[in-house]
């Protein structure tokens, strides 16, 4: 079943690491930052050291898994502008960023050609901004 999809309803989170991980991170590393102030010592010390360093390892662990996402949308994108834009445009694919991909892989196929020229003639530059130029949504449902 396809979600419906907008440019003010694309945003995803994921529960466990925004609701449940981070949250309880977090709280503990105050927590052993508090123990430091009330019980100076190095086993306060040494716990706030493994607090910060679980809070650096989630954030690290998601934008870890988000590069990877991007450079598959990056793929998945390239492999259909291949597909579906006109031979004119075929040769400047090597030309869009990243985050132009990535923004675009929410625009339906038809429009893609006009709004890729209008990111490759400089009309368009930001992943908002293409975002934004975007009709008719193709939600992207398998993301985390």
């Amino acid at each position: 079943m396809d979600q419906i999809q907008s440019y003010g309803s694309h945003r995803r989170w994921f529960p466990l690491f925004h609701f449940i991980s981070v949250p309880i991170l977090s709280v503990n590393l105050l927590l052993q930052l508090y123990m430091i102030y009330r019980r100076p010592g190095v086993w306060s010390v040494w716990n706030a050291i493994v607090a910060a360093a679980l809070v650096t390892l989630a954030f690290s662990s998601r934008l870890m898994a988000l590069r990877v996402q991007d450079r598959l949308i990056r793929l998945e994108e390239r492999l259909r502008l291949q597909q579906i834009l006109p031979p004119d445009l075929r040769g400047r694919i090597g030309e869009l960023r990243t985050g132009q991909l990535i923004a675009m892989r929410f625009c339906d196929d038809a429009e893609v050609p006009d709004l890729c020229r209008a990111v490759l003639n400089g009309d368009v530059k930001t992943r908002s901004e293409i975002k934004q130029r975007i009709k008719n949504w193709k939600p992207d449902t398998l993301r985390a």
